[in-house]
């Protein structure tokens, strides 16, 4: 399956950690935080990596270069920061069938297979991993609404009242049918192109999304306590690992 990273963003709320560097190069534990996307994706068997840069591009693609670990790695450009939509159709012309996509902004340790497997045997439209939040911190996401079946059938982006708290994580399964929704995705009331707004355009029309319950933990790098914290995740299971070892 082919992987896309979406590695745009400037990192506003992360200086003076982005003063001279992309977000998606943020060290955490010793590595960029796209470092960290790269070795999930693989792990998950991702056969070609599309990364989508855009502020400071060149210190990315002189990071990486052309491959990672042997598996390629193809590079489109958002000229403009118009939200996750916008982004996404950069790289429909390279997509062939489903495909991953990591927010390269994310720390997971979590059941991504779980995401990746739902979507290779239901053959849906899309799977997400999703999480319950405290609901005075669900308005900074993407909000889910689900049925019965764990099936989602609305998202709100950044609701002020949110309706539940659970909320769409950094990464998810998609099939091609999420690029015709995002063509017909309208800006939002930020002035931009919500995925969360493609999504609801898929619900709509009839497709089929599964929601995925994160079992695990995943840290959303947006302020510079955030890396604190997902650094100290990544060393407490780094220690957990060597332990674990130990005692085997």
């Amino acid at each position: 399956m082919q992987a896309v990273a979406l590695a745009a963003g400037k990192g506003t709320r992360l200086r003076p950690l982005t003063d001279d560097k992309p977000k998606a190069l943020v060290e955490v534990n010793g590595e960029p935080i796209l470092t960290h996307c790269f070795d999930q994706l693989l792990e998950l068997g991702a056969d070609e990596l599309i990364v989508v840069v855009g502020y400071m591009k060149e210190k990315i693609i002189d990071y990486y270069g052309d491959e990672y670990e042997g598996v390629p790695i193809t590079y489109t450009h958002q000229r403009e920061q118009q939200g996750l939509a916008h982004a996404l159709l950069t790289v429909e012309e390279h997509v062939d069938d489903d495909f991953m996509l990591i927010l390269g902004d994310n720390i997971f340790q979590a059941n991504l297979q779980d995401v990746v497997r739902r979507q290779q045997e239901s053959r849906t439209d899309a799977a997400f991993l999703v999480e319950e939040v405290p609901y005075e911190e669900a308005s900074r996401y993407g909000v889910c609404d689900t049925n019965d079946y764990g099936e989602i059938t609305e998202v709100v982006e950044k609701p002020e009242d949110p309706p539940t708290n659970l909320v769409m994580t950094g990464f998810y399964t998609f099939s091609p049918a999420i690029f015709h929704a995002c063509h017909l995705t309208q800006p939002s009331d930020r002035g931009e192109y919500e995925l969360s707004d493609a999504v609801d355009l898929l619900i709509q029309s009839g497709r089929t999304i599964d929601a995925i319950g994160l079992d695990g933990w995943r840290v959303d790098v947006g302020y510079p306590e955030d890396r604190d914290e997902a650094e100290k995740r990544l060393q407490e299971s780094a220690d957990e690992g060597s332990t674990a070892t130990a005692d085997d």
